[in-house]
């Protein structure tokens, strides 16, 4: 990934500038050490502020930045995972999970198709008219059952995508509304397809806020046809 395209993410953008406000609180810290040496108080305290509202706001940027980590711009469409699947046994089944960075997970669900959901943030109409587009981050992957009453009874398989440390933008807005004011809404969306052996399903997020899911020719060829008929 290039730098522009690093800068492109809200939480690195978040974060520099977090960074440069910092450097700027500091060189103000020098500065008001000088003033106050030279015996000019009344510069000195204009130097204070200055450095006070510099760090707030840079601590501000910098604990946003780390809460948007998991999020990514959203498009037009843009890709979410690829998912490829392969039977163990019955109702028993081992995934591969591909993401658009090519780095992969393994994981096994029970049930008769898989279900990934995902959180979108989206942002009130003056951050829209200003280019910022949606968020999203994937939530949580599981099998579902196809019968309700073995939905009910049987094992189910439940493996979060979220953030390893519990503490995300979710968690921000959630505790500090006033922290983010331009959030409009936070919200679920989830998509599922059956499960098939060698299947191989594309996952997007359409810029609407709704997961859109798709298997390719030959996987819908065996959802159509699970017998081979």
């Amino acid at each position: 990934m290039n730098p522009i395209e690093l800068l492109r993410l809200p939480a690195t953008v978040l974060l520099v500038l977090a960074a440069v406000l910092l450097l700027l609180s500091l060189l103000q810290l020098l500065t008001l050490r000088r003033r106050l040496d030279a015996g000019a108080r009344l510069a000195a305290s204009g130097h204070a502020l200055l450095c006070a509202a510099c760090f707030a706001l840079a601590v501000l940027l910098g604990v946003s930045g780390w809460a948007l980590r998991g999020y990514r711009l959203l498009g037009e469409e843009s890709p979410v995972v690829d998912i490829d699947a392969h039977i163990l046994s019955p109702q028993r089944w081992a995934l591969t999970l591909i993401w658009p960075d090519g780095s992969t997970r393994e994981l096994q669900l029970a049930g008769d198709d898989w279900r990934v959901e995902a959180v979108v943030l989206k942002w009130k109409l003056p951050a829209q008219l200003a280019g910022l587009s949606p968020l999203y981050r994937l939530d949580r992957i599981d099998g579902r059952y196809d019968d309700p009453a073995q939905e009910a009874s049987a094992p189910r398989t439940v493996i979060g995508l979220g953030s390893a440390d519990g503490f995300d933008l979710l968690d921000l807005h959630r505790q500090y509304p006033r922290t983010l004011p331009m959030v409009d809404a936070v919200y679920g969306s989830g998509a599922f397809l059956p499960l098939v052996d060698g299947g191989h399903y594309s996952v997007t997020l359409a810029r609407d806020g709704a997961l859109v899911a798709r298997p390719d020719a030959a996987t819908q060829q065996r959802i159509s046809s699970p017998l081979g008929g």
